[in-house]
């Protein structure tokens, strides 16, 4: 197990590697950089622009370098914790990044264990009681959550909250702590708010995690393993934790890495429509004003999330079902 975990930690290393070379390639992508669609924006407004002050500033961020020199000094910055500088906020990213990052963190992470722990009970739920009224209801409530885009979703939770409650449940505190340091009450206010985007974020992703667990379990009942376990008067409670379960939720746990970045790229427009103190807004903002390293660290923070993901998932698929880190053993 020892080496399995260490093959799979060295194959992040090259992986993480690739991944950053093409994220400053796709940031690099759009013609010109921020400071020609800063001068873009003061002509149309009609603002004189001083060419000695923007040739001083493309001096000083290093944009006349070759791609391969500013890569170099963005990587090396990313690998001693420094994430860059924004143009458009005039700061350090870590700076502009502040509360965000960790706020968006605990949104998304709140989402997937919504996701998991809601749609596990229900997918065997749904594949055990195949064809009756329950089974049926929560099909069609799950190609609702499918079919329903998240931000519509979020505008009618937001007009039904409003007009049938009387509460507003935009944003993720209330107004007196937005800008005041952690506290307790501050806390509270977070997980009071949480519920209304973990709910609309969720719902997706919770739909499909149920259609998959259904799909995947019903494949195993239908077995001639489960047919003999029971006929040799096995509970079926039993037969159904011991066998057909365990071997379902190999697809279950594997979109672990997946579920990850849908559901931060699915946040985004969420966030923008409850008015979200995320980090999604800002990357959008980013990547429209082409702040390459703003956009780039926000891309990079999503990768590495995504990477680590996968290696949790393989993680678990290992210690599930042996025959996975034992695979290259028996080829050998």
């Amino acid at each position: 197990m020892l080496t399995y975990v260490a093959r799979r930690l060295l194959v992040m290393i090259p992986t993480l590697f690739m991944i950053s070379v093409l994220v400053f390639i796709v940031i690099q992508l759009p013609p010109g950089d921020f400071l020609t669609t800063y001068m873009n924006e003061l002509k149309a407004q009609g603002e004189a622009v001083d060419p000695s002050k923007i040739a001083f500033l493309r001096a000083q961020y290093g944009l006349d370098d070759p791609l391969y020199i500013q890569y170099f000094h963005w990587a090396w910055g990313l690998l001693h914790g420094n994430l860059g500088f924004s143009f458009e906020y005039n700061l350090p990213v870590t700076e502009v990044v502040g509360d965000r990052l960790w706020l968006s963190m605990v949104l998304n992470f709140s989402t997937i264990l919504f996701i998991y722990v809601v749609s596990f009970p229900i997918g065997i739920y749904s594949a055990t009681r195949q064809y009756s009224w329950g089974d049926y209801g929560i099909t069609l409530l799950g190609f609702l959550g499918l079919a329903m885009p998240n931000f519509l979703f979020a505008l009618i939770l937001l007009y039904y909250a409003n007009v049938v409650f009387g509460t507003s449940i935009g944003g993720l505190m209330d107004p007196q702590f937005i800008n005041a340091g952690w506290s307790w009450p501050k806390v509270i206010s977070i997980i009071e708010h949480l519920w209304a985007p973990v709910l609309v974020i969720g719902t997706s992703g919770t739909a499909a995690m149920i259609r998959r667990l259904r799909a995947n379990l019903l494949d195993e009942l239908g077995r001639q393993y489960v047919v003999t376990a029971r006929a040799k008067g096995l509970s079926p409670m039993k037969v159904l934790f011991k066998y057909p379960l365990r071997m379902s939720l190999n697809p279950f746990i594997s979109d672990i890495g997946n579920i990850l970045p849908q559901v931060v790229s699915g946040s985004v427009l969420v966030s923008v429509v409850m008015s979200l103190p995320t980090t999604g807004p800002m990357l959008l903002s980013a990547l429209q004003s082409q702040d390459m390293y703003l956009a780039g660290s926000f891309l990079m923070f999503l990768a590495l999330l995504t990477v680590v993901g996968m290696f949790v998932s393989d993680l678990l698929l290992a210690w599930l079902d042996p025959r996975i880190r034992l695979q290259g053993s028996i080829s050998q």
